[in-house]
């Protein structure tokens, strides 16, 4: 099970989730309780293991204005929420970034097909809710044999039986281990990608 934790903003959380076994860490450059300046990024940065993708997240942004804050930040990867066209992905792509695609369950059908994406991220119909929902519903999209990663109300405690309900390849964490609003617990992080892990 691939786990990408979310929303990291201090070097204890970025090691505890390298250290806990994560296999991406998300710095979130976009407006959000959780944001952090590009300068930021690139000083936690140095706390993400060499092989290990971290990848900056933005929401509405025009697809050049991400590109030129990440590589500010020094980030490889570029996740992009909001209205978006195969396009999109395609500028990411001849700028040298990687790309994780969000859409959410109320999305039009277009939406969850493949546009070249290294991974799609499948959130609730409302993000950002932390509240569970229908996770076995996302096998009606006919994702097999993609790399996805289910996103959306995750916790330690859930994790692993969302994950199966929905056939998921990876999952997506951030205020399901955090001890208040954009602020990560650091037992929490460990417990869920254990958790998924297993």
């Amino acid at each position: 099970m691939f786990v990408k934790v979310c929303g990291l903003s201090t070097p204890e959380s970025v090691r505890e989730a390298a250290g806990a076994g994560a296999d991406a860490v998300g710095f979130v450059l976009t407006k959000s309780p959780r944001e952090v300046t590009p300068e930021r990024a690139r000083e936690l940065l140095a706390h993400v293991p060499p092989k290990t993708p971290a990848v900056g997240v933005f929401r509405h942004e025009p697809v050049a204005d991400a590109i030129a804050v990440a590589r500010a930040a020094g980030l490889g990867w570029i996740q992009l929420h909001g209205d978006r066209a195969p396009e999109d992905v395609k500028e990411a792509h001849d700028a040298g970034m990687k790309v994780i695609r969000a859409v959410t369950m109320g999305a039009a059908p277009e939406a969850f097909k493949n546009w070249g994406e290294e991974l799609l991220l499948i959130d609730a119909a409302v993000p950002g809710s932390g509240e569970a929902w229908d996770y076995a519903s996302v096998q009606a999209k006919g994702l097999g044999g993609r790399n996805w990663l289910l996103a959306g109300g995750l916790d330690p405690l859930n994790v692993s039986r969302a994950a199966k309900e929905a056939g998921a390849w990876g999952v997506d964490v951030s205020s399901g281990v955090e001890s208040s609003r954009g602020v990560k617990d650091l037992v929490k992080i460990r417990a869920f990608v254990l958790a998924a892990k297993a």
